[in-house]
């Protein structure tokens, strides 16, 4: 998950510094007054998204599955542990009937 994160980071670091040059060589319009900053890191934002989206497919899946293990393991922890304090209360009760 982490490698996904910074190469999606990656991504949008590569955009900023393309909208950068863009505005700065005026092929693309500055933002009003002081929003300039603000306009290339939103406009960076939505052209990294498609090309994250289509680029790093193959790496959004892989962290996905690791994801799903994690969360398959933990159900499986927690399923123990619940027949564990099933079979726990089950013999208090027992002893306690007799």
């Amino acid at each position: 998950m982490l490698r996904y994160t910074l190469m999606r980071l990656g991504v949008f670091a590569g955009c900023l510094v393309v909208v950068w040059g863009l505005v700065h060589s005026g092929i693309v319009p500055r933002g009003l007054g002081a929003s300039n900053g603000m306009w290339m890191v939103l406009l960076s934002m939505v052209i990294s998204a498609p090309i994250s989206f289509v680029v790093l497919r193959k790496e959004r899946d892989r962290a996905s599955e690791r994801i799903v293990q994690r969360v398959d393991r933990a159900k499986a922890n927690l399923d123990a542990n619940r027949s564990q304090e099933d079979l726990a209360d089950d013999t208090a009760r027992a002893q306690g009937a007799s």
